[in-house]
């Protein structure tokens, strides 16, 4: 294996929104966005506007999102969860903070057994945050 695995994302038509949503939550940058009106291959004209490939970066942080095709509909959320670990207390509370905004709380944001500060949110677009600082 050349690095670790990438978490990747696909959406029904949402995956600008999310980005979007994302971008705004942890303050990164937005790469290689291509629609599927900008590739060199020909789709129905109602996908001119879904991403069909991009990447979002913010230092370690890396994942990569996409539409589904029209008739390739994807049940989001079920099948993926992102663990995060935080560099500060203030850094989990501001991140746990804006994912519950407009999403479900899975675990409240608490002291662990482990010896950490941990919370799980489901955002509103499906994707379970597992979110961990771990203390000194």
């Amino acid at each position: 294996m050349k690095h670790q695995a990438t978490p990747y994302f696909t959406f029904n038509g949402q995956a600008e929104e999310a980005l979007n949503h994302y971008k705004e939550i942890f303050e990164g940058e937005v790469t290689d966005r291509q629609t599927f009106g900008e590739a060199d291959f020909d789709t129905p004209p109602e996908m001119d506007d879904r991403l069909m490939h991009a990447r979002f970066k913010k230092g370690p942080l890396f994942f990569m999102v996409s539409d589904s095709f029209l008739d390739q509909q994807v049940e989001v959320g079920s099948n993926i969860s992102m663990a995060l670990e935080m560099d500060s207390p203030e850094e989990i509370e501001t991140i746990y903070n804006r994912l519950k905004d407009k999403g479900t709380v899975i675990m409240e944001l608490q002291d662990t057994f482990w010896g950490a500060t941990f919370a799980k949110v489901k955002d509103s677009y499906g994707i379970t945050w597992d979110l961990n600082y771990t203390k000194e």
